[in-house]
């Protein structure tokens, strides 16, 4: 949840501060996840999704997984602090470097965007995160998709289960 782009900062770098926490709202985002939280069922209705209860409401047993992705998940405490289960994708610079070059945007990215400033924003809070001893899942971002989902779908699965 992106402030409006007249609030984004222009930094030293010389870029506009989108991969800084001012540049989001984590307020927003935390008060979104703590009302999925509340009541799954109501927050998807109220966001357009049909939901079919498989037990009697509100009381239901249904179990709600929610799936958050994004950048600087684990920099800001409160939300930190709501995860079950936290996961790391970590992607070597050739890699990130290459999958970035490949993403069309509305608005291109300028030259040298990457090199200064996307990669040492991605270095500088991963070190953030790894500093204030964030427990997460590291997923190796050279796998297939198909391999990280399999990793992810079983570790939740044997999350439910410990909890059963």
């Amino acid at each position: 949840i992106f402030q409006p782009q007249d609030q984004i900062e222009v930094g030293e770098d010389g870029f506009k501060q989108w991969d800084v926490l001012d540049s989001l709202d984590m307020e927003a985002m935390v008060s979104t996840v703590r009302a999925w939280i509340e009541n799954p069922v109501k927050f998807a209705r109220s966001h357009g999704v049909n939901v079919t209860p498989g037990s009697k409401e509100p009381a239901s047993k249904d179990i709600h997984i929610l799936v958050i992705e994004g950048f600087l998940l684990y920099n800001y405490k409160p939300l930190i602090d709501l995860f079950d289960i936290r996961y790391y994708l970590a992607v070597p610079y050739d890699e990130c470097k290459r999958r970035r070059s490949t993403r069309n945007y509305t608005v291109p990215d300028p030259p040298g965007l990457f090199d200064g400033h996307v990669w040492p924003m991605y270095l500088k809070h991963r070190k953030e995160m790894e500093d204030s001893g964030v427990d997460v899942v590291y997923l190796d971002g050279l796998k297939s998709r198909d391999e990280l989902y399999n990793q992810v779908f079983e570790d939740i699965q044997n999350k439910l289960l410990n909890c059963l």
